[in-house]
């Protein structure tokens, strides 16, 4: 069990002291290549981590392309990692998620995203033994997610790799996973972070859940079909049972906006971590390792207004938040005793 937390707003012993647990896993965002006040946020990252014990998640975003990401900036990179596993924080990398999507400047580039993941896991796996590589595409409901930015046209540099149906167009009835997976030999995890955005693409309401809709979402049946009639792949069955990956779900939480009144909040929020805690998540799932709530009170374009993602700031949720925990949900142990302060 593990938490994206806005740094800038509560430390994660801040965090834990509210939780009443030490979370197994923390997620830290960053630019790459570096921004210049990147590397100092980072190591305070871990530096929190190494007290508090756990893994850092290090999600990294290529808001510059993917051309930046040369064999010499994934080294830099890997000397980081080494310094931080070296003074007892374990790393997983995810790099360039939801790099299926067309709203993120590395999107629907299948050829240079697979060579700039490789090129990042070979750095990270040589000099940072303590690190691992995460695969993390957006969950594919609403693919090819028409109009973004980014989105992949007929003559495109990747678009024959995208078009798997091989009939010109990328339509959802295209595979919206395969085409992007870096190989076996560099993917140590693979991740899909799954909300309740609402129950329409493209989503956005503050509403209750489906019944069964984390579940669903996971193997590919929410809502039966997908566009024109096709089926989403089972991120599960094709990822954890047929490449022999454990999976992460890097993000999770219910979107709720701050208009709806305190019931309906609560409510919503209630029925979506019940899916998430169900005890067949668990027999169904042995695979699935890692779920990181996502702790933040953000404003979201898609939405054009503020959503409270948080199930800790409230005190009245978060009481039925912890009080739901799973027994069989583990969280950190103590904190490592090797190693220096990180600075």
């Amino acid at each position: 069990m593990g938490v994206n937390l806005e740094w800038g707003k509560e430390t994660l012993a801040e965090y834990t002291d509210k939780l009443g647990e030490r979370p197994a896993v923390a997620v830290s965002f960053a630019d790459f290549p570096f921004s210049d006040e990147d590397p100092e946020l980072i190591a305070a990252a871990a530096e929190q981590v190494r007290q508090d014990g756990g893994i850092l998640l290090l999600t990294l975003e290529p808001q510059q392309g993917l051309a930046p990401v040369t064999a010499e900036r994934a080294d830099d990179l890997a000397a980081m990692l080494e310094r931080f596993n070296a003074n007892g924080v374990p790393v997983i990398v995810r790099f360039a998620h939801e790099m299926n999507g067309s709203w993120y400047p590395w999107g629907q580039q299948p050829d240079a995203y697979i060579a700039a993941f490789r090129r990042v896991a070979d750095a990270v796996h040589a000099q940072a033994p303590g690190s691992a590589m995460m695969w993390a595409p957006n969950y594919a409901g609403g693919y090819p997610f028409a109009g973004g930015t980014y989105e992949s046209l007929p003559g495109t540099d990747g678009f024959e790799a995208l078009d798997t149906t091989a009939d010109g167009e990328l339509t959802a009835a295209d595979d919206p996973y395969a085409p992007y997976y870096p190989g076996d030999d560099v993917v140590d995890w693979v991740g899909m972070s799954l909300y309740h955005w609402g129950s329409t693409y493209p989503w956005g309401e503050s509403e209750m859940p489906e019944d069964g809709k984390f579940i669903d979402q996971l193997t590919g049946t929410y809502n039966g079909k997908n566009g024109d009639g096709s089926m989403i792949p089972d991120f599960y069955a094709d990822y954890a049972v047929g490449h022999g990956k454990p999976v992460a779900i890097p993000e999770t939480a219910a979107l709720v906006t701050d208009d709806i009144g305190d019931l309906r909040t609560i409510n919503i929020k209630r029925a979506w971590w019940a899916q998430v805690f169900d005890p067949a998540v668990r027999e169904r799932f042995p695979e699935l390792r890692m779920v990181n709530w996502f702790e933040w009170n953000k404003v979201e374009p898609e939405v054009g207004a503020a959503v409270d993602w948080t199930v800790a700031e409230d005190p009245a949720i978060r009481d039925e938040f912890r009080a739901a925990l799973p027994s069989w949900y583990r969280f950190a142990g103590e904190p490592a005793t090797c190693g220096e302060p990180i600075t």
